[in-house]
Order: C-alpha cells, then sequence, then structure tokens
C-alpha cells in the first residue's frame, strides 16, 4: 500500500456562508492536515465521481437520500492493546500538576526567541541561525527521558531528527513533524502586546476582555488560563506536545513495537530551503523512498459549523508561486517624460492583474468539494436547498453551480477553492528628477489543489500579453521570448519566479473506506477518540472532514492539553495497527 503524509495546519470549515454568522472556534486538536507522499495515481476515495457518472447540466431538485455514504466516520479508536497505560496516561493528563508542568514546558520553549526570516543565508554564514542553538539546549534540559531514550541526529546543524526504534522493525515507521522557528515580531507592534511577545507569560483572565488583542497577540490558554507569547500556536504547541507526550509514555514504561521518527525544521517561516529540504533529503536517504506509514505535522482546528461539530484535516495543500512581474524602459530626465514611465506602465499591468482574479471552480473530486459533502451529510442546520443542491451535485452540473452560488459567498471557502493572487511588494524609481528604468512587482499565487505550477505561469503570461503590446514592450515570460525579441520596442516586460521557490500542489491523500484511506481512517477514529475522552463525552460528538492546510493565529481553550493526549492516542493506536 502507498505511504501518506499526514500533515497539521488549521481547520478550514467554510464558516460565513450567507445563512449564518461566523461560529466560534471551539477547543481544538491542534491543526490537523492529511497530505498524500510518494504517489500520484492513489486518488480513489476522491476522483471516483470523474468518469464513472454520467453528468449533465438538467436538473430537478431531489431529496437527498444516501448523504452518509457521502462523508462514511470511522467509529473513535481506543488503544486496545495498550489500553490500561493509556487510560491511565490520558487521566494522568487532567491533574493539576501535570498542566503546571505541560505550562512550564510551552512556555519555556516560547521564551527562547528563534525567528527566521526571508532571505537568510546559508547556515554558518548568516549568524541568525545561532539562536536555535539555545533552543536545543532547552530541549536536552526540559526532555531528559527522550535523549536519554530516542537516537537523535542533527541534519544541517540545527534540523532536528529522533529516532525512538521499535522492537518490530519490519513494520513501516511513523514520521511526527514540527518546526522550532517562529515568525518575528514587528517591532511597532511591540506596545499593542500585552505582555512581551517572547516572556512566555502565564496568567489567568477572561476571554472577553482578551479577544480584542489577539490579532496582535498570540495566546495559549488553558480553562481560564493563558501562555502568552509568539509561537505559542504555530508550531511550538506542536513540537512540545509531541515531546511531551513521549517524555510521559517513556516515564510510564511505554516501548514501541513500530519506530516513531520525529523531525523538527528550523525555517518553515522562511520557504524550508536550508532546513525542511535538507531534512526531506536525509529522511529519504536514510529511510527510502515510501518508508512512512504515514506524516503528522501542523494542521487545524474543530469548529462549530451548522449544528455538529467538525474536525478538519486537510488532506491537501496547495501550491505557491511567486511571480516577479518587471518592467523595464530607457531612463532620462523627468523634465521630459515619455506617455508611459515604468511606474506607470506596472501600475496599468497590476490594475489588470486585479481586474481579472481567477475563477473559482469547486472540481469534483477536490478536498474542498469533499468538505462541502460532509457539510451535507452530517451538519443539521444547513439550508435545505444547500443540501440539496450538495446532493445533486454529484451528477448535475446545474445543481454544482448552484452550490457554488452559496459557498462563494464565504471569501474564505472561496480562497481555497480557487487559485489567488495577491500583489505584495513593488519598487521603482531611485529620484524625484530621473525618469525609472525598472519598476517591478511580486504578485503572490496560492495554486488551487486541481491546477499546477505550469497553468498559472501560462495564466499569467496570457493575461499581460495584450498589454505588453499596447506599450510595445518586448515580453519574455518564465525564460520564454513571448515576442520577438529582436523586434523594435520601447522596452521589455519580465515575467518571472521571483524566488525561484515556486511549488506544485501537494498530492492529494485518499479518503473513505479503501486500502490506501487506511492512514486517513487512523488518524479520523484518533481525532474522535481524543475529543470523546477529553470532554468526557458517552456518545461520539464530532465529524472527520477533510480540507486543506492553512495559517493560525489562537488556539482555544484547554488545547495544549488535548494536542498532548492526541499525540499519545496517535502513537499507541499505530503502535498496534496491523493495516498501516
Amino acid at each position: 500500500m502507498s505511504p501518506t503524509i499526514i500533515v497539521e495546519k488549521e481547520g478550514l470549515l467554510p464558516s460565513t456562508i450567507a445563512y449564518q454568522s461566523k461560529p466560534e472556534a471551539i477547543s481544538s486538536l491542534r491543526r490537523i492536515v492529511v497530505i498524500s507522499l510518494g504517489f500520484a495515481c492513489s486518488l480513489t476515495a476522491l476522483s471516483f465521481w470523474r468518469g464513472n457518472l454520467e453528468v449533465t447540466d438538467i436538473w430537478s431538485p431531489t431529496e437527498p437520500v444516501d448523504l452518509a455514504e457521502r462523508c462514511p466516520q470511522p467509529l473513535p479508536l481506543e488503544p486496545t492493546k495498550n489500553g490500561e497505560l493509556w487510560r491511565d496516561v490520558v487521566d494522568s493528563y487532567g491533574s493539576t500538576e501535570f498542566l503546571n508542568r505541560a505550562v512550564e514546558w510551552l512556555g519555556g520553549a516560547v521564551r527562547v526567541k528563534t525567528e527566521s526570516y526571508d532571505r537568510m543565508e546559508p547556515v554558518g554564514t548568516d549568524p541568525r541561525w545561532e539562536a536555535f542553538g539555545p533552543f536545543h539546549d532547552y530541549l536536552l534540559s526540559s526532555f531528559p527521558n527522550v535523549h536519554t531514550t530516542l537516537a537523535l541526529t542533527k541534519v544541517n546543524t540545527y534540523g532536528l531528527v529522533y529516532e525512538w526504534t521499535g522492537s518490530d522493525t519490519s513494520q513501516k515507521p511513523i514520521l511526527l513533524a514540527a518546526h522550532q522557528d517562529v515568525v518575528p515580531v514587528n517591532p511597532d507592534t511591540l506596545s499593542e502586546w500585552e505582555h512581551p511577545p517572547y516572556s512566555g507569560y502565564f496568567m489567568v483572565g477572561s476571554i472577553h476582555t482578551l479577544r480584542h488583542l489577539l490579532l496582535i497577540n498570540e495566546l495559549f490558554y488553558y480553562q481560564g488560563k493563558y501562555i502568552w507569547g509568539r509561537g505559542v500556536t504555530d508550531d511550538k504547541s506542536g513540537l512540545i506536545g509531541i515531546l511531551s507526550s513521549i517524555e510521559t509514555l517513556i516515564e510510564n514504561g511505554f516501548k514501541p513495537t513500530r519506530t516513531v521518527v520525529l523531525t523538527f525544521g528550523f525555517d518553515e517561516e522562511a520557504s524550508g530551503l536550508f532546513g525542511a529540504s535538507q531534512l526531506a533529503k536525509y529522511l529519504e536517504d536514510t529511510y527510502g523512498q515510501n518508508a512512512f506509514a504515514f506524516l503528522v505535522d501542523e494542521g487545524g482546528d474543530y469548529m462549530d459549523e451548522y449544528g455538529q461539530t467538525f474536525a478538519t484535516p486537510g488532506i491537501a495543500e496547495k501550491g505557491y508561486l511567486d511571480v516577479r512581474v518587471e518592467v523595464e524602459s530607457p531612463g532620462g530626465h523627468s523634465s521630459v517624460p515619455p506617455p508611459h514611465t515604468t511606474i506607470g506602465i506596472l501600475s496599468s499591468l497590476l490594475v489588470h492583474f486585479e481586474k481579472n482574479p481567477y475563477t473559482p471552480v469547486l472540481g469534483r473530486g477536490t478536498p474542498m468539494y469533499q468538505k462541502a459533502q460532509c457539510l451535507a451529510a452530517h451538519a443539521p442546520d444547513l439550508p435545505k436547498s444547500l443540501r440539496r443542491a450538495l446532493f445533486d451535485a454529484k451528477k448535475f452540473n446545474k445543481a454544482l453551480r448552484d452550490a457554488e452560488k452559496v459557498l462563494f459567498k464565504d471569501r474564505f471557502f472561496k480562497s481555497l477553492v480557487q487559485t489567488t493572487q495577491a500583489i505584495d511588494l513593488i519598487q521603482g524609481g531611485v529620484k524625484t528628477n530621473a525618469l525609472p528604468e525598472s519598476a517591478w512587482a511580486v504578485v503572490n499565487h496560492r495554486i488551487a489543489t486541481d491546477s499546477s505550477l505550469d497553468e498559472v505561469q501560462e495564466h499569467d503570461t496570457n493575461l499581460l500579453l495584450d498589454a505588453a503590446k499596447k506599450f510595445n514592450l518586448t515580453y519574455v515570460a518564465f525564460g520564454k521570448a513571448i515576442t520577438d525579441p529582436e523586434a523594435k520596442s520601447y522596452g521589455k516586460l519580465t515575467l518571472s519566479d521571483a524566488w525561484g521557490a515556486g511549488l506544485r500542489p501537494a498530492p492529494i491523500t485518499p479518503t473513505g473506506t479503501g486500502p490506501d484511506a487506511v492512514p486517513f481512517q487512523l488518524l479520523a477514529g484518533t481525532i474522535k477518540a481524543t475529543h470523546k475522552v477529553h470532554r468526557g463525552l458517552a456518545g461520539d460528538g464530532v465529524v472527520v472532514s477533510p480540507g486543506i492546510m492553512s495559517g493560525n493565529t489562537v488556539i482555544e481553550a484547554d488545547a495544549f492539553i488535548e494536542i498532548i493526549k492526541f499525540f499519545t492516542t496517535l502513537i499507541l493506536n499505530a503502535d498496534e495497527s496491523t493495516t498501516l
């Protein structure tokens, strides 16, 4: 069976779709996303709608009859072989003693400043990387059992790979990932932090008095108790949550059958050039291709949607491309200006970009289509007309378009479906009386899961072709001459990958009930079990729905303890699985 990556990063159910006000996030498993690794053809559960049914535009609404089959749910999956150990450990997580310990683990990690920046130089030449040394010292002192039991390898100095070797090395290991680095704090916002961003300050307070601060401050709160600081949500709570669960399992005498591998990068917030890429190479060189049963990285939350609690593991990640748009023309003195300067031409091109956004299409077989089907299947308060449209969207194009009209009223949902574009950087000119010889801007694209780098490059190239002719510019796009480079022209228009860091959309993880979906089913069952035991519920209580990776700024309630419970349950469930 093909291996699967399971990645964490923010829950993404549509939350403001016309019919209701935006719900608030409720206590979460800290961000789970699932992405496939090493295969391109195992999309069974996601693509069975394509080609197997006759799709038509003729539609008369029908009553839904088989919606539960559109979003099948596993039962909560609790460890059995190590069931007594699991119950004892999970019970201990509810004690005041463990809460205080966990708070200090996370608060101490926050107090070690580990910022990463855009366009850093390689490790060994850029002194800013040295900030990660003290963080490694902190991990060593805080998790002694982890460091005496697991083998640690450092990759490119600051990348960390731990191996907890199991007794049965014939089983594929699992891979748990997080990143050590955090987004830099803008000095101009320091006065807006309730407590210093690297204080790891622990306090008791009311969420109502703190809610207005959440856009600037990052905080983590546990039943009215808060830890403040950069990185508490992204992603030191994930990293410390993993190590906390393993430290506790070791203390309780657990020895794994299946090997557990941990990988912690140090430049996730800076595109992963020196950390993530080197770690990926090390893991492949050491363990081989298709070596892991699954991988869990940062992800999303629980959300209350239309009368039902949803956990939303993202089973895909959008692609990424920064397009540099550069205009060059002859310089000169501004007292004798041409009709259009490079800045004027560039401005016209950028306006044309914004007037022509990518068209969103909710493609059958995409994760967001699956998400919508799960809403239709399990959300009792979803408007009946939308439920009917989603039910019939499987076969009727008109029903799908009607559903899109409603779903796309939510800007967040729409952005997750379509390829997006945002003009984020611009520069041109050096002096007020000198004509600018060049001007450039960068357009950021997040590429839809059913699109590609090539498709985006072709779209942007064609979008500006008429403008290049209008302003008499030779045109080069992504290394290819679009117009005759020898033709007489006023100037030059160049499109390029701004930083050479374009990423294609990640492969999509299989879901459903087939053999390739076993990792997703184990993940979903683990989420359900953690949600149930953490709240003392008798029943199920949560629906697991596919989603797409995104970002997050705050974790609600006692989520850090729940993170630790989740990783504990996941490790034990994977350890006794016979189907991974």
